[in-house]
């Protein structure tokens, strides 16, 4: 279960594997010239904000997406491995099919890669983890990944998140069951 305490979401930004549509799990993509220029412009856009701690996936595209937010922000950027993307196992390089849906509801695991289920933990165990340091926190993270905290959150699990949007994550209002996201408005592009 995650912790009731509100934080901030930031998928890396564009991959040459997300431009082509491509699943990327543990493959370790670098941030193409789109995705530097969405990381610069989540940087801008979080700017102003009052964020405390940083926390990312260790694999490149996130840390560096963190790297140049933390940079305006004058943070550092703690890695945590539970966060890093979802193993696809075979399907990693291959384009992203129509296994989403049976994969979420546990019908169906790409050979050599990881559970929806296991994803969800381990995301879970991760956002917890950052969720003890100095907030607000924003972490940087991956799309399957935050597909699963979406789901732990009491929302629709299979949706696409966009790269390098910050979205403000809040607990349940009293009565509610899901959380609450809301996405930045984002700088203008410079």
């Amino acid at each position: 279960m995650l912790h009731p305490t509100p934080f901030w979401f930031l998928r890396h930004g564009e991959t040459d594997w997300n431009a082509q549509g491509l699943s990327q799990g543990r493959t370790d993509i670098p941030l193409n010239h789109v995705g530097r220029a969405q990381a610069e412009r989540a940087a801008r856009t979080l700017a102003p904000v009052p964020i405390a701690s940083i926390v990312a996936s260790p694999l490149l595209r996130a840390r560096h997406t963190a790297e140049v937010v933390a940079a305006t922000l004058g943070l550092p950027v703690a890695l945590d491995a539970d966060l890093a993307e979802v193993d696809f196992g075979k399907q990693e390089g291959l384009p992203m099919g129509d296994w989403y849906d049976d994969w979420i509801a546990g019908d169906y695991a790409p050979e050599g890669g990881e559970t929806f289920v296991t994803l969800r933990e381990r995301a879970v165990r991760g956002v917890n983890r950052a969720l003890a340091l100095p907030g607000p926190v924003l972490v940087v993270a991956h799309g399957a990944l935050f597909r699963a905290l979406r789901q732990a959150a009491g929302m629709e699990a299979n949706v696409r998140t966009p790269n390098a949007l910050p979205l403000w994550m809040e607990p349940p209002a009293p009565g509610a069951t899901a959380w609450r996201i809301t996405p930045a408005l984002l700088a203008p592009e410079v």
